[in-house]
């Protein structure tokens, strides 16, 4: 009977009834591979060629089957098959892959009804690998069973441990000796199916993923590239591409990297767009200044100061960083004027701009009025060598002084031009009954410190109003690590900081409005002089609140926390304005209050003694 094997040595059986079929070694292991039968079909039954009468030895379907019975059956003895040894010094001329290359843990069995194997192929259990090349059937009912005919296993020869990755590889080359070259002894074709590279590329594929379709070499490239094609560009990547290739002296790699940021910049998209077209122009001017000359004389023009306070206006950040200084100013100055006959508060402001910030604190005092006369005294400097800032700072104070008798406060607005070193209580006119308060909102970022100059103008600055013995300091500062930082990490902080700030813009100013627009070329100027320049070009310098936090301490400074009511009330008026944005914060930070955009700080306020 034909097995679908082929083989030319006669059955023969011990007394014991357990039978063995020796198989003759093939001298020529390099044989021609068998011809597919004409005809053939998937059925496995149909695979089984018909018993020839000029073959002895040889058993039919049914005395197979009778005999696979009997060895599921305690007791019964097995089947062996001895196996061809077969060297595997290269991969398949067939296969496209090694079989070295399949992890341990993929079975090596493959439904035979679809690649063609033989019908004795598919009816003995798995095998197990008991060395010399020999595999032995599988059987639950006889994993105690001992082979006395095998030299190498006298003896009880007990089920093995979990088969290594050796062993593993070992039956992934016997599976593709069968898939391949099965010719046992005489060669003869009886119904094995040539298996094509498609096939067998299947079959490995369907290994190693089940659920998923093989995937042919010749498509791969594309599909690599369709896919690296359709991932979009992410403007920062590509600035820090371009940022590390300029520190490096690449010039061409940061050009490339500049043009991917080109391409997804749109001053007219969204929030990211625009960012990503204010951050490329900024790199223009870092690559070539020349052609692109970095904003550094815009950041005093007129236009852009009231760009400026429009920001202040618009943002929550820097918008509620003043009024949380308010607070701090109110809590601090009411607990010691509470015995005295008077509320004379005095505030020294080196950067007034618009005064923005004191129209809420003339509406803050008024809320408090205690039956007791409330004066308020502001002071402002002005550049000695630009007259037309006394002229405009005087405007401020007199819009303000018409706001404060509204309320019953009798304001005074002061005007100075000194210089840093010039400052004096007696200069600026302070009063023995009066709380002096000094308000550094948005004031030191600009100042340079030692690493621009000898002179340090910030510390300079912060030991002159250490001099003045104020009651109160307040700090508000924007937080990012700006100052002594390397070009490329100036880039990272600009694309984290600068990309919030534009996208908590777009949540809560409308994109056709031209204020908008404004704000967003001030953000512009202040983020390509951040990147773009170097030495005393670089005006913007703002630090992280840890190092205002140090620098302060050096100065002399205690910090004054501010209390939980300002914090709350902070907190309370960001979620009651801005329900519909979800994004802005109000946190306590180590003695301050910060304001942020989805999880990114922009602002700080902090007070002092």
């Amino acid at each position: 009977m034909s097995s679908g094997f082929t083989g030319g040595a006669p059955d023969f059986y011990n007394s014991c009834g357990i039978g063995e079929r020796s198989v003759s070694m093939n001298k020529n292991p390099q044989g021609p591979y068998r011809q597919q039968v004409p005809g053939i079909l998937l059925d496995p039954s149909n695979q089984i060629v018909q018993r020839r009468s000029d073959l002895s030895g040889k058993r039919s379907l049914a005395e197979f089957q009778v005999q696979h019975q009997q060895l599921q059956q305690p007791g019964i003895g097995l089947l062996l098959r001895s196996v061809k040894q077969r060297t595997y010094q290269h991969t398949s001329p067939i296969s496209p892959l090694s079989p070295g290359e399949f992890p341990a843990s993929i079975s090596p069995e493959i439904p035979s009804g679809r690649y063609g194997l033989p019908l004795l192929h598919q009816l003995r259990p798995q095998p197990i690998s008991l060395g010399n090349n020999v595999m032995v059937p599988r059987n639950p009912n006889l994993s105690a069973a001992t082979y006395p005919n095998f030299p190498q296993n006298r003896g009880a020869v007990q089920e093995s441990e979990p088969e290594s990755e050796k062993k593993i590889k070992n039956r992934l080359q016997e599976l593709e000796k069968q898939l391949l070259d099965d010719d046992d002894a005489d060669g003869e074709g009886d119904g094995v199916s040539v298996v094509t590279n498609s096939e067998w590329s299947e079959a490995i594929q369907s290994l190693i993923s089940p659920n998923q379709k093989p995937i042919s070499p010749s498509s791969s490239s594309s599909s690599t590239s369709s896919i690296a094609s359709s991932v979009p560009i992410s403007p920062k990547q590509s600035a820090l591409e371009a940022a590390s290739a300029i520190c490096e002296g690449m010039l061409d790699a940061a050009m490339e990297s500049l043009t991917r940021l080109i391409q997804v910049a749109n001053a007219r998209g969204n929030s990211e767009q625009r960012f990503a077209a204010y951050m490329a122009s900024a790199l223009k001017s870092r690559l070539k200044a020349a052609e692109n000359p970095p904003p550094v004389a815009e950041l005093y023009s007129k236009d852009h100061v009231m760009a400026t306070q429009m920001l202040y206006d618009m943002s929550p950040c820097f918008k509620h960083g003043f009024m949380a200084a308010n607070l701090a100013i109110l809590e601090t100055t009411s607990s010691e004027l509470s015995s005295a006959a008077n509320n004379k508060y005095h505030v020294l402001d080196f950067d007034i701009g618009q005064g923005g910030q004191y129209v809420n604190l003339v509406h803050a005092l008024g809320a408090r009025l205690n039956g007791k006369p409330t004066s308020l005294k502001i002071t402002t400097l002005a550049d000695p060598s630009n007259g037309g800032a006394a002229d405009e700072r005087s405007k401020v104070g007199e819009i303000l002084r018409q706001l404060a008798e509204r309320f019953g406060i009798a304001l005074k607005f002061n005007v100075v031009a000194h210089k840093f070193n010039e400052l004096s209580r007696d200069s600026l006119g302070c009063e023995d009954d009066e709380v002096l308060v000094v308000n550094l909102a948005y004031k030191l970022y600009k100042m340079p410190d030692e690493s621009v100059t000898t002179d340090n103008l910030r510390d300079e600055l912060l030991r002159r109003v250490k001099s003045l013995q104020p009651r109160l300091v307040t700090v508000v500062e924007q937080d990012m690590n700006a100052n002594t930082a390397p070009f490329s990490t100036r880039v990272s902080e600009a694309c984290a900081y600068y990309g919030a700030l534009f996208d908590s813009l777009d949540s809560t100013v409308s994109r056709d409005s031209s204020d908008r627009v404004r704000v967003e070329e001030c953000l512009g100027r202040k983020l390509a002089n951040s990147v773009a320049c170097e030495g005393r070009d670089r005006v913007e310098r703002c630090e992280v609140f840890g190092k205002w936090r140090a620098r302060m301490g050096m100065a002399g400074f205690q910090p004054s926390l501010m209390s939980q009511h300002v914090a709350d009330s902070m907190r309370s008026r960001v979620n009651s304005l801005h329900l519909c944005n979800p994004g802005f914060t109000v946190k306590e930070e180590a003695g301050g209050i910060s304001f942020g955009w989805n999880g990114r700080t922009l602002t700080v306020a902090s007070a002092w003694r």
